[in-house]
């Protein structure tokens, strides 16, 4: 309990309910990537998934894990600030951007916090459609999808937040290695610039969808 509540530890903590996150906007980006191909595939995934008993373990722990997350990140900041009421003088050009990234994670953080709710009223909670495949019967979330990427309001709401994902990510990979103590000269510049692609990748997968189905499939 000494080692949760210590700075290190809580700086740790941070570490893997991010890490934990990262791995799970990778799959689930990659896996709504079906509705750039197929409607009854992606319908009959999302039913695979949220019909399985162990979605509400996986629900709990998700939910656990960003919790966690949150409370540590605004601890953090606080303490972080009330630590240095003073600004840093003269910062050399690679501080400087690190300082910059690090003060910003708390702002994009928020947003996100913000979105996450937003998109689940939006989608787990939205309005239910229904649709048969060989005679079983199943949310037709592919037509919810398409109807609120329609929305050009939600639409630019989504391709902020997913910048905001991106830039949170780019930082936060980097940062939770170091925080793990996994970080070595040697290799900490691959890694840094291994977390860019990474956030990348994540950020223009998320946002390949909305811009496919407001110019393509919804028209």
């Amino acid at each position: 309990m000494k080692y949760i509540t210590s700075a290190i530890g809580r700086k740790q903590l941070m570490a893997v309910t991010g890490l934990a996150w990262s791995l799970f906007v990778l799959s689930h980006m990659a896996a709504n990537l079906l509705i750039l191909f197929d409607a009854e595939a992606y319908n009959k995934y999302s039913h695979a998934l949220i019909s399985n008993p162990a979605i509400y373990l996986a629900e709990a722990g998700l939910l656990l894990t960003i919790l966690a997350h949150i409370v540590n990140g605004i601890r953090l900041t606080i303490e972080n600030r009330s630590a240095r009421p003073q600004k840093y003088a003269m910062p050399t050009n690679g501080e400087k951007a690190a300082r910059f990234q690090s003060k910003w994670m708390v702002y994009h953080g928020t947003l996100l916090a913000i979105f996450l709710v937003w998109h689940l009223l939006t989608f787990k909670f939205g309005t239910v459609y229904m649709v048969t495949y060989n005679g079983v019967e199943m949310r037709d979330l592919h037509r919810l999808v398409l109807e609120v990427f329609q929305n050009p309001t939600y639409v630019a709401g989504y391709l902020l937040c997913m910048v905001a994902v991106g830039f949170h990510l780019s930082h936060g990979f980097y940062s939770a290695f170091a925080s793990l103590g996994l970080s070595h000269p040697r290799y900490m510049s691959l890694m840094n610039k291994f977390g860019y692609l990474y956030a990348i990748i994540i950020a223009a997968g998320f946002i390949s969808q909305p811009i496919y189905v407001y110019f393509i499939a919804g028209r």
